[in-house]
């Protein structure tokens, strides 16, 4: 059994925005000469999510709408209260989505359906810089 990582910086611009990190995952196998096993995709954050969806416009616009239906962004947040902030719905949708996404591969290929993409959601209410980090187990 081997295990490796990469680490990526993504500059993200909050409020919903989903970028697909697919293909940062993909390098890390190509990379990694491990040809079966699990690829876990984490990000390094509390108000950031990693999840698989079908990247594109009508379904990113969606998700985003039923998160903020679950957890609207100017509710009272006691969060906000008691550290005079402004993202406490960026908290609890991020605890939603959680943190990581855990894909197979074999043959150095992720086992992905046929629309299937792995996204970084930034929940959070202004510009940041994120660190992702993927990482393999296999053999």
């Amino acid at each position: 059994m081997q295990a490796r990582h990469e680490e990526f910086s993504l500059d993200t611009q909050g409020d919903g925005e989903i970028q697909d990190v697919t293909s940062l995952a993909q390098k890390v196998i190509d990379n990694s000469g491990i040809r079966d096993g699990l690829c876990t995709v984490f990000i390094a954050h509390s108000t950031c999510g990693v999840t698989t969806i079908e990247y594109e416009p009508g379904c990113n616009a969606d998700l985003n709408r039923v998160l903020e239906d679950v957890a609207p962004q100017h509710d009272r947040w006691e969060h906000n209260e008691i550290n005079a902030d402004t993202n406490g719905h960026s908290h609890a949708r991020a605890g939603l989505i959680g943190p990581s996404v855990t894909v197979p591969f074999a043959q150095g290929e992720m086992m992905l359906g046929v629309w299937q993409k792995i996204v970084c959601i930034d929940f959070d209410d202004r510009p940041r810089v994120r660190r992702l980090v993927v990482h393999l187990l296999g053999a």
